[in-house]
C-alpha cells in the first residue's frame, strides 16, 4: 500500500492531516471512559485514503456544483467499535462543522468503519472493494503489527454467480419499494410514499455497489451512498440536479424520509415534490440497471 501524498496539492495534504487528527482525537475521547474490556482495549489501527483523491482523479467543479470527497477507511480492532452512533457521530459532526467553517477543511470527508478481522475476511473472500483499496489506497495512519492478509481473488465463475445473485435480489426489492410508493401515493399516504422511495433509492445504490464491487457500505445515509455511487458510476450525477431550490428541497425531503417520514409530525411533502422525486428514481433505476447488466455481461465473457 502507498503512503505518499505527493500527488496532492499542499492544501489538500493539510486538510487530510486535519481530518486524520480529528478522527484520532474523536476515537480517543469516545473510548476514554469505557469500562468494558472490548472498549477499554479499543485501538484505532489504520486510516486509509481511497477513492478519487488516492487515485488522483478527483473532481472540483464549482459550475456543476460537484466536489469529490476525501474517502477514508477507518480500521479498528473490534467490530463493536464500528458503531457510528456510539463512537463516531461526534467526530463526523466536528468534521461537518470544520467544513462549514471553510478554513481548516474545504473538502467533504466520507468515513467508513470496519474491524481488522472484517477487512481481512473480505480480502479472503475476494471482495474487489477492499482489494482495490490495498492496491490504490494511501496509508495515512497505522498502528504497527496489524497487517492485512493477502487477498484471494475470486474465480471468474464465482464472481459471476455472486454478482448475478446480488443483482436479482437488490434490484427486485428496489422495484418492490417503488411499486409500494405508487400504492401509498394513490391512497394519499404521502409520507409512507416518501419512505418507500427512500428505500428504493437506498437499495438501488446498494445494488450498484454489490454488483460492481461485491461490497456495500453499512449505512442508511443517502448523502454518503449517493456520493460513493456517483464516484463509482459518474453517469448517476445526472439523477439529482442541484440547480434550483425546488430540486434541493425535494432531495432533502427524500434524504430525511428514512426517519422523519415515519416518526416526525413536522414532516410534510407535497404531490408535486413526490412526483418529481419519483421521476428521478425512475431515471436512477434505468441507469443502475444498465450499469449492472454491463458488469454482468463483462463477467460472463470472462467466465
Amino acid at each position: 500500500m502507498k503512503s505518499s501524498l505527493d500527488h496532492l496539492p499542499e492544501g489538500k495534504q493539510r486538510e487530510l492531516a486535519h481530518a486524520v487528527e480529528r478522527v484520532r482525537e474523536g476515537f480517543a475521547r469516545a473510548t476514554a471512559q469505557r469500562t468494558q474490556p472490548r472498549y477499554r482495549n479499543g485501538k484505532l489501527l489504520k486510516i486509509i485514503l481511497f477513492g478519487s483523491y488516492a487515485r488522483g482523479d478527483w473532481i472540483e467543479d464549482p459550475v456543476g456544483r460537484y466536489f469529490s470527497d476525501f474517502d477514508l477507511l477507518v480500521v479498528v480492532n473490534h467490530e463493536d467499535l464500528t458503531d457510528i452512533a456510539e463512537f463516531w457521530e461526534k467526530t463526523e459532526t466536528g468534521l461537518l462543522a470544520d467544513l462549514s467553517g471553510g478554513t481548516v477543511l474545504r473538502t467533504p470527508v466520507s468515513l467508513i468503519y470496519h474491524s481488522l478481522d472484517d477487512v481481512n475476511e473480505k480480502l479472503g473472500l475476494g471482495r474487489y472493494f477492499f482489494i482495490d483499496i490495498l492496491r490504490d489506497g494511501i496509508l495515512l495512519f497505522e498502528e504497527p503489527g496489524h497487517p492485512f492478509v493477502e487477498p484471494r481473488p475470486l474465480s471468474p465463475e464465482q464472481a459471476l454467480k455472486e454478482t448475478q445473485d446480488y443483482f436479482e435480489d437488490w434490484f427486485q426489492t428496489a422495484q418492490q419499494f417503488y411499486r409500494q410508493h405508487e400504492h401509498a401515493f394513490a391512497d394519499g399516504a404521502l409520507n409512507i410514499a416518501a419512505f418507500d422511495l427512500h428505500q428504493a433509492v437506498e437499495r438501488l445504490y446498494h445494488c450498484l455497489f454489490l454488483v460492481r464491487t461485491l461490497y456495500s457500505p453499512k449505512t442508511h445515509n443517502l448523502n454518503r451512498l449517493r456520493d460513493l455511487a456517483e464516484e463509482l458510476e459518474p453517469s448517476l450525477k445526472a439523477v439529482w440536479p442541484r440547480n434550483s431550490r425546488f430540486e434541493k428541497r425535494c432531495y432533502a425531503l427524500l434524504r430525511d424520509a428514512y426517519v422523519k417520514a415515519r416518526y416526525s409530525r413536522s414532516y410534510r411533502i407535497t404531490d408535486e415534490q413526490l412526483a418529481w422525486i419519483a421521476e428521478r428514481v425512475t431515471l436512477l433505476q434505468s441507469l443502475v440497471r444498465e450499469a449492472c447488466e454491463t458488469r454482468i455481461e463483462d463477467l460472463a465473457k470472462a467466465a
